[in-house]
């Protein structure tokens, strides 16, 4: 919640206050650790419904019933390392990839463990630049 004063000098004779959102960074982080957390359900059947009544972990903890604030997944996600033609992936061999990086273009992301070569190369282009005099 973020709050402004309104009044003479400085005075607060008037405060309006409004309900913010969290930076963008934050709620990613919170997804993100969603995410890691997340759990497996399947949808299970009441005794007379055709229509599942509710979501069971797949996996039983201390509950059988996941929580409100989980995120849950029904199917597992495919390996989008090997290339799989029922899903279209076309898997992540013969990429390129950046030694140096911890973003997805990562060798250690793109390379799934299999290893990788690194190389070097120079590229030559046209740089379409512009000289402006100036002062």
């Amino acid at each position: 919640q973020e709050c402004k004063c309104h009044g003479v000098s400085g005075s607060c004779t008037l405060k309006t206050c409004w309900v913010t959102l969290p930076h963008f960074r934050e709620v990613g982080y919170a997804l993100k650790d969603k995410y890691e957390q997340a759990v497996m359900v399947e949808a299970v059947r009441g005794r007379r419904h055709v229509v599942p009544t509710f979501l069971k972990l797949k996996i039983p903890q201390n509950n059988s019933k996941p929580a409100e604030t989980d995120l849950v997944y029904v199917d597992r996600s495919p390996n989008f390392c090997e290339k799989d033609n029922a899903t279209g992936s076309i898997g992540t061999y013969g990429r390129f990839c950046n030694r140096t990086s911890t973003q997805a273009d990562s060798c250690e992301l793109l390379c799934c463990g299999r290893g990788y070569k690194t190389f070097q190369y120079t590229r030559t282009g046209q740089c379409h630049c512009k000289f402006h005099w100036c002062c």
